[in-house]
């Protein structure tokens, strides 16, 4: 029988730059993304969203968790605070998200189980100019 072991891959948040991602007042720093020579890797990373930020209900094929770092998010008339976890299943429908005292979550997002859904970095999190939310997909 053969082994394989492949090494760690460790980066820092501080030797990134926030990115502009899709959603108003949202930006992101993913250290690690899917990319041709590692298409598997999740998205994972920091996702701050500034006071009055949000997100509308959307649908994605991947799986995914979020860990609430610091500040108040209200998603789907809950609110969720520091040190909440939360796990959506693949598929799901992030529902709509807002927040009026901003605040930072760490992601991961990874292909789904069930689905085989990969998430998407590439013109999601690094996006030079944030289109208007009407010109966004949400797959309702």
């Amino acid at each position: 029988m053969s082994e394989t072991h492949q090494a760690p891959i460790a980066r820092h948040v501080d030797d990134l730059d926030w990115e502009t991602i899709r959603w108003p007042g949202e930006t992101g720093k993913m250290l690690f993304h899917p990319r041709p020579e590692n298409p598997t890797e999740p998205n994972a990373g920091l996702l701050r969203l500034e006071p009055g930020g949000w997100h509308p209900r959307h649908r994605h094929d991947f799986a995914q968790v979020w860990y609430v770092l610091d500040g108040t998010f209200h998603i789907d008339g809950k609110d969720y605070g520091p040190g909440t976890m939360i796990w959506h299943p693949d598929p799901h429908y992030e529902e709509e998200l807002r927040t009026a005292t901003g605040g930072t979550m760490l992601i991961v997002q990874y292909p789904g189980p069930t689905t085989g859904g990969r998430p998407i970095y590439d013109k999601r999190f690094n996006m030079a100019e944030r289109r208007a939310v009407e010109r966004e997909r949400t797959d309702l």
